[in-house]
């Protein structure tokens, strides 16, 4: 099986193809991107993100808007829902509270625990979020705890974000409003940000990282160009957001030792991830099925009627388009190798010009393949973080490297896969 998968020419986009803005599902594509606290709208922008050696493609036009409702909500909120443990991300404390009913004022003090002698401790102070950004990141990284993922964590509003939330809150029976309100139990993610402590280990997926395909076919694997690379993808935010998490801390000099502060996400751990081979199947998976809307350029899965995750994408180019229909899932690789060929890439037909590329975090199809029943497709990872929401690829679905290495283990082969 892994032959018939990896030796399949794979018709993803390694370089930049035409760019086209997609549908926003409830918003004019004219609106810019707002948050809204008090019925104030504030401007506001996502950073731009260059990563080393990657064609950046252009940015999509403004996207829906994010609102934080701060009215008194007549319902209480749920508690946080537990991940399936197929992910490994951590599990939502099991007294979370609603949040407070302004967003610059969301941590409540927790009871505090008692000591050996009975008495209670004195409450730890919780830090207070004040602004919309930090609400914002907060928000995102509740959502990617819950496998609902908004996209590289930023800071920021944009369209991921708003569509995450929308498949939240369907995904647990309340209105579909894309509105951050009391129902979002945004108190579950404490503490907000988390240390992480550099080590030598880590420095082994960071080398030299050429530009030219023809030399990065000598190379035996692809690794990140930077620790700044690194960590960004570990945490699942953007590089620059990273920063300004540690203003004072140059990632790129940081030794062995060295503290970081990251978001409270489940880390994407590389280390972990399977050598070049396919994940066996899992007939207990079987029951599952993945949707995806390309207008929409966010990929769904389904137990049985059940909405349990979403990740966005980037789908084919309108040269190169992502084709509809249902297929299924013929396997599901870690760390594939890429047989990049022009022809293929271009023309859809397979020449004697061609490179295999080895294995590896920046390889063009990501850390994680799932192939589909149609020759040269298939859901994968990316070494462009920043094409995904793009009709940027040449027929394949991407998608970030800590997405699909979260979605591969929870698929198998046999699952319908309905593209629209």
């Amino acid at each position: 099986m892994l032959a018939r998968i990896l030796s399949t020419p794979i018709l993803v986009c390694c370089a930049t193809a035409s760019i086209f803005a997609q549908t926003p599902e409830t918003t004019n594509p004219a609106t810019p991107s707002k948050v809204i606290i008090n019925s104030q709208p504030v401007t506001t922008g996502a950073p731009s993100t260059t990563p080393v050696n990657k064609a950046t493609p252009p940015a999509p036009p403004a996207e829906p808007t994010l609102r934080f409702d701060v009215s008194p909500q007549s319902t209480s909120a749920p508690t946080a829902p537990t991940p399936p443990a197929t992910t490994g991300a951590p599990a939502a404390p099991v007294n979370a509270t609603s949040p407070a009913t302004s967003p610059a004022t969301l941590p409540t003090t927790p009871t505090p625990p008692e000591t050996t002698d009975g008495s209670a401790e004195p409450p730890a102070a919780r830090a207070v979020l004040v602004t919309k950004q930090e609400v914002t990141a907060q928000l995102q990284i509740f959502l990617d705890q819950q496998l609902f993922s908004p996209g590289r964590i930023d800071g920021s509003p944009g369209k991921f974000l708003t569509r995450a939330l929308r498949r939240w809150q369907r995904a647990h029976a309340l209105p579909d409003t894309g509105i951050l309100d009391a129902n979002v139990p945004l108190d579950s993610v404490y503490p907000v940000y988390i240390t992480h402590a550099v080590t030598d280990e880590e420095k082994k997926f960071i080398g030299a990282l050429p530009g030219k395909t023809s030399e990065q076919a000598k190379k035996k694997k692809l690794p990140y160009a930077s620790y700044a690379e690194y960590l960004s993808e570990r945490y699942h935010c953007s590089s620059e957001f990273l920063q300004k998490l540690n203003p004072k801390v140059k990632l790129e000099i940081a030794k062995a030792g060295d503290e970081i502060r990251v978001p409270n996400v489940a880390p994407f751990k590389i280390e972990e991830m399977p050598p070049t081979g396919n994940f066996p199947e899992m007939p207990e998976l079987k029951n599952r099925r993945i949707e995806i809307s390309l207008a929409n350029t966010m990929l769904e899965l389904y137990e049985g009627d059940k909405l349990i995750a979403c990740i966005p994408i980037a789908p084919g180019s309108p040269r190169n388009p992502t084709p509809k229909g249902k297929w299924k899932i013929l396997g599901v690789a870690s760390m594939p190798t890429f047989r990049w060929d022009k022809g293929v890439l271009n023309n859809g037909v397979r020449t004697k010009n061609f490179f295999n590329l080895p294995p590896g975090p920046n390889n063009p199809v990501g850390v994680g393949w799932i192939g589909l029943n149609k020759p040269g497709i298939g859901i994968h990872g990316t070494n462009n973080p920043d094409s995904i929401g793009t009709f940027a690829s040449h027929g394949c679905m991407r998608t970030a490297n800590w997405d699909i290495s979260r979605i591969a283990k929870m698929v198998t082969v046999g699952v319908p896969v309905v593209i629209r």
